[in-house]
């Protein structure tokens, strides 16, 4: 049955119109893949014999994103929406001199010479839309010149022609093979794969970081990194995750095994379509442990191993990890809260109303509440705290935890106070009083603060003189 998805059909009135003007056109690539294997195709590409002047010349809104490779975007309008489905020549490729991208191209008018210079056989398959829309048949409207069906049933990720050449010729290959095989969890042909590791290198930052990213959050992510790990991909690209295997812990706490085998369990059980953040906090939150790695103490008996500053020690690391790969400020920021704040749900039974309050408020704080729930999940199994945490949060309006402030500095200098740091303490007491409920007038507050700091007069004579 054909799909009824704005891109879709975006693609298809591309495709007819290239036809009309006398060109090839297909669907190609992943899209091809995911129709094979009955799933819906987040966006299409279509492949065609024309050059990007006749495609720029066909349609009235393009952008060439890509001239040199014969790539054009062109922009359909579908139920009110503009879709982009990129639109690219058949062509050959040139060396790769960058283990990147293609020197020089060739254009063709084979469809061809256009698959066989592309990464893997599941992608090399080649979809008429046209017949597909007259038929309903799917299988007899695929051009298939690599047994890219064959390897779907198979359920094989194998590359296309010799495989050193093709991780040779494009380096970030090696990282989306393993993606392939982790989503799909489908075999993964290795040859020419562990001997082009040391070469991941070669790749920009960005996107080692991007295809990371994707094996983390497109499903079968512990797979993935433990295919990484084989390949001595993970060596090359993320060496302090590498550390975490053989680390051992208390068999109390983590009788599931060592640090490894813990992250490793987190990873299973992020679904496909976690955020990126969420993910990246599950493969870093314990990063800092084969540093801080304490054996027990023979001396003491009944010790047990122990990881004191862990958190501390796994934010420094993660920084690093994260300024190396590129990225933004704002996933910075929340993948390190994530590590920072992890083991603070340890202590949240005990935790006073004001520092409680505090805690759920922090942003985005479903993720941390999630990252807890894998995080015990994958150990101990204990979901008590969890089940406290979530049902206090999801009890708490958001203005109880972000109530509009009692007291502000405008109000201490109304008072008699200077400003001055003092200020910063002085507010803090007013707020946590606000958030235990002990004041909920600006006038309470501020006879607590003065109750705790010198009246303004006596404080303005003990501030240093100018």
């Amino acid at each position: 049955m054909q799909s009824t998805s704005p891109h879709y059909r975006a693609a298809l009135a591309i495709a007819r119109t290239l036809r009309e003007a006398g060109h090839q056109a297909y669907f190609a690539g992943g899209c091809v893949r995911d129709l094979l294997l009955g799933l819906e195709p987040k966006d299409y590409d279509v492949a065609t014999s024309a050059t990007p002047d006749q495609i720029v010349a066909l349609f009235p809104r393009t952008l060439t994103v890509g001239a040199h490779f014969g790539v054009v975007l062109v922009c359909e309008s579908v139920d009110g929406a503009d879709i982009a489905t990129e639109v690219a020549t058949f062509r050959s490729d040139g060396a790769y001199s960058d283990g990147r991208r293609p020197d020089t191209v060739r254009y063709t008018t084979d469809p061809r010479e256009d698959v066989l210079r592309r990464d893997f056989t599941i992608n090399g398959m080649l979809l008429d839309p046209i017949a597909y829309e007259a038929t309903g048949d799917l299988a007899s409207s695929v051009l298939d010149y690599v047994d890219g069906r064959g390897d779907l049933r198979r359920g094989v990720v194998r590359a296309i022609g010799d495989p050193k050449l093709r991780y040779a010729e494009d380096k970030l290959r090696l990282l989306r093979a393993v993606r392939f095989a982790a989503r799909l969890n489908f075999h993964l042909e290795v040859e020419g794969i562990r001997c082009k590791a040391a070469e991941i290198t070669q790749v920009s930052a960005e996107r080692i970081r991007d295809e990371l990213t994707r094996i983390l959050t497109e499903g079968g992510a512990a797979r993935g990194f433990e295919l990484l790990y084989q390949l001595g991909l993970l060596a090359r690209v993320l060496p302090e995750v590498v550390r975490l295997r053989g680390v051992a812990q208390t068999p109390q706490f983590h009788p599931e095994g060592d640090v490894w085998v813990h992250t490793m369990l987190l990873l299973e059980k992020l679904p496909a379509g976690a955020s990126a953040t969420l993910a990246w906090g599950a493969l870093l939150h314990d990063i800092g442990k084969p540093a801080t790695y304490q054996p027990p103490n023979p001396a003491i008996p009944g010790d047990r191993i122990r990881f004191n500053g862990h958190v501390e020690v796994g934010v420094r690391i993660a920084e690093d990890i994260l300024a190396r790969l590129r990225f933004s400020n704002d996933d910075t920021a929340q993948i390190l809260a994530l590590i920072k704040n992890h083991m603070r749900f340890g202590d949240i039974l005990e935790m006073k109303q004001s520092t409680l309050k505090r805690f759920l408020r922090l942003p985005r704080f479903d993720e941390h509440l999630e990252l807890h729930r894998l995080d015990a999940s994958s150990a101990h199994g204990d979901l008590t705290l969890y089940n406290f945490a979530r049902a206090q949060y999801e009890a708490e309006p958001a203005p109880d935890l972000r109530p509009v402030p009692l007291l502000t500095g405008d109000d201490l200098i109304a008072a008699g106070y200077k400003p001055s740091p003092q200020f910063k303490p002085m507010l803090a007491l007013a707020e946590d009083a606000q958030l235990e409920g002990a004041v909920t007038t600006r006038e309470q507050a501020l006879a607590l603060v003065e109750s705790h700091f010198p009246a303004p007069r006596e404080w303005s004579n003990h501030l240093p003189q100018e």
